[in-house]
């Protein structure tokens, strides 16, 4: 029997030729990540311990969640996090100014790589299955552990691989692809699985596309979301590189739980509705619902990309005046780049609201806290009760198109309404 993508990764971590699935494995660790809301956690765990940290290059720590900071707790945490950089000499530190959002930032900069093991302190650490690698979540405490040893453990999950294929309508974006999945299989339908994403619809992907489905992988109760490396992964890599890389495939009899498949064409683009992602109808059939709010940004949809799109709905137009709409580029590279193509003069134009590259209101942080009854649509990748605020406040999840024709608009529309066929 072969072996799925994400065994051969573990087997490779393990130091053996072969796993099964449901076996348990101590795996090297490639890669560790934390941001300011939970690496403290993870920092006084690890001190407890009187050790050095296992390798000061492969660590990496992210304030990105209540940064800039917005209140005397979120300096104190954010101090705590650059003291400890500075103790033990971490070299992937990223100070504001220099930082972004994490899961944006990371491949970006060539730190997370095809066929590692990579985990962080954060659930959305999946986004680098969109490299071929088998990246998933973990505890702050199991984060102190892997600073501590290099190590992790793990049941070797299954896999689901879905299959994707035919062409796309118009204004039809990888988010919708996921969105349709979730919908599809629930927020628990592959729980501790990984979710394999193959086929020639994903193929056809971008590297900012892919990242934003292997980004929700959790919010399906995944434990990875992978894409195997292609020619496109590859050329992403080549030049950001920071390490040596190893490259992945299944083999064609590896084992799967199931295998769907997912005829792109038949989708339109698609909100998931409160309180939860899987809770999916398509954009055109709630024109009825106003908004309050817009957000585009977080690590499911601030690069380069996705800004292009939402500019290419707002050039020309104005944001409803009952409407605040905010863009998060996802780090400052993102942000520099779309001052050069002239997408913030039309965000400006448009009367959106520019922000620095950060989670900002994606989990109920700050600039952007939704009030009491307020709704937002917003590109992040949850919309739980409470996420983004008050408890009473509704998130509406879409893709950068739709967010960008119903901030035009005042309410949730598709992006044939405000830009055409």
């Amino acid at each position: 029997m072969g072996m799925t993508i994400a065994q051969k990764i573990l087997a490779k971590a393990a130091g053996k030729d072969h796993v099964n699935v449901g076996e348990l494995v101590v795996c090297r660790v490639d890669f560790c990540l934390a941001n300011d809301i939970t690496a403290p956690i993870a920092i006084k765990e690890f001190e407890k311990l009187g050790v050095d940290v296992f390798d000061k290059e492969r660590i990496a720590l992210v304030p990105d969640h209540f940064t800039p900071n917005k209140d005397i707790k979120a300096a104190e945490q954010c101090k705590l996090v650059r003291e400890f950089a500075r103790k033990y000499n971490i070299k992937y530190y990223f100070e504001q100014g220099r930082c972004g959002i994490e899961h944006v930032l990371l491949p970006e900069e060539g730190l997370a790589l095809p066929g590692e093991v990579i985990i962080g302190a954060d659930s959305h650490t999946c986004t680098y299955g969109a490299l071929g690698a088998f990246a998933t979540g973990v505890g702050s405490t199991d984060m102190a552990y892997a600073w501590a040893t290099g190590e992790v453990w793990f049941r070797v999950p299954s896999t689901i691989k879905f299959y994707y294929y035919g062409k796309r309508k118009k204004w039809v974006t990888s988010k919708d692809y996921i969105l349709y999945v979730i919908g599809k299989i629930g927020v628990d339908g592959a729980l501790y699985k990984v979710m394999e994403h193959t086929g020639p619809a994903i193929e056809e992907l971008s590297m900012d596309e892919r990242f934003t489905i292997s980004n929700m992988a959790i919010e399906a109760g995944a434990k990875a979301g992978i894409i195997p490396p292609d020619e496109k992964t590859l050329e992403y890599v080549k030049f950001r590189a920071k390490r040596p890389y190893t490259v992945f495939t299944s083999d064609e009899d590896a084992p799967y739980d199931d295998v769907i498949e997912i005829d792109v064409s038949k989708i339109d683009p698609i909100v998931a509705c409160p309180h939860l992602p899987s809770n999916v109808k398509p954009a055109k059939d709630l024109t009825d619902i106003t908004i309050d709010q817009v957000v585009i940004g977080s690590c499911t949809n601030g690069r380069i990309e996705d800004l292009r799109l939402a500019a290419k709905i707002l050039k020309g137009k104005k944001v409803h005046p009952y409407v605040r709409c905010l863009i998060f580029p996802g780090t400052w590279n993102v942000y520099k780049q779309a001052k050069e193509e002239g997408l913030l003069d039309i965000f400006l134009e448009a009367n959106c609201v520019i922000c620095p590259p950060t989670c900002g209101p994606c989990l109920g942080g700050h600039m952007g806290v939704l009030a009491s009854g307020e709704r937002a649509v917003a590109t992040t990748n949850r919309n739980f009760r409470g996420r983004m605020g008050h408890p009473d406040s509704e998130v509406y999840l879409a893709s950068p198109a739709v967010a960008a024709a119903s901030a035009v608009l005042g309410r949730i529309a598709d992006p044939e309404e405000v830009a055409g066929k």
